[in-house]
């Protein structure tokens, strides 16, 4: 398990509005290459976002479902990245101070990811999400068009 908190000074209906919004993954998710898409109704549950992840020349397109929504309180992620395995992660919001208190859990979410979760992988996780959190907490705090409509389609999946 990695568990990562951060204090972003906007109120949780804003940060949730980023974690809503699938076309941000891919500015603040370290490690996403290109999100391609999303199923209509996105973030309900049961929907998915379409990414793309890699380094250099090697790609692997695969998706994140969503498990459970409470906004603008909880999103809890499944993120499949194979075939390197896969991570439920949770997102939870809490007002905090003006502002808001986002922790994020990452756990393994199949056994052969349990398997490679071991406390080395534990703490490069944790440090891939405090530099994930801090690119969230840019979005949220900086970013005026984070859960605005804007012309791109949900349901349109990039190859």
């Amino acid at each position: 398990m990695a568990v990562n908190e951060i204090h972003i000074d906007t109120p949780p209906e804003r940060v949730f509005a980023v974690l809503a919004d699938w076309r941000s993954y891919g500015d603040w998710v370290v490690g996403s290459r290109f999100i391609r898409g999303a199923d209509p109704g996105f973030p309900a549950a049961g929907t998915r976002f379409h990414h793309q992840v890699g380094i250099g020349p090697l790609h692997l397109n695969d998706h994140t479902s969503v498990l459970e929504v409470d906004q603008p309180r909880k999103l809890i992620l499944k993120a499949k990245a194979r075939p390197l395995g896969t991570a439920i992660v949770d997102m939870t919001l809490e007002p905090d101070n003006g502002g808001t208190k986002v922790i994020m859990r990452e756990d393994p979410g199949d056994t052969l990811s349990a398997f490679v979760f071991n406390p080395l992988t534990h703490l490069l996780v944790r440090g891939r999400n405090v530099e994930s959190l801090e690119r969230l907490k840019r979005l949220a705090e900086k970013r005026p068009d984070i859960g605005r409509d804007v012309s791109v389609e949900p349901g349109k999946i990039a190859a």
